[in-house]
């Protein structure tokens, strides 16, 4: 199976894990989804200070900077493997 099939059929299984991983799981996976589909983080940080969940979005997203696409959708697909088993 191709690189992105397995991304595309990771990120549907992540979405139906018997347990909700932990907010810092939650993070990376989402990191590594935009890094995966987006590339590096480009966009402004968010303007308003008290917004933490904007912010840890942000921060972790740019924590996955100069990661290539294939390198992230493969974390992606090992992480969502490992929260599966």
């Amino acid at each position: 199976m191709e690189l992105t099939e397995l991304f595309e059929k990771a990120v549907a299984e992540s979405k139906s894990l018997s347990e909700k991983p932990s907010n810092e799981t939650l993070l990376q996976l989402y990191s590594l989804y935009k890094q995966a589909t987006e590339g590096d983080n480009s966009s402004d940080p968010p303007a308003n200070p008290f917004d933490f969940v904007s912010r840890a979005k942000y921060d972790a997203w740019s924590g996955q900077s100069g990661k290539t696409k294939e390198q992230a959708m493969q974390e992606y697909v090992s992480l969502v493997n490992k929260l599966r088993s």
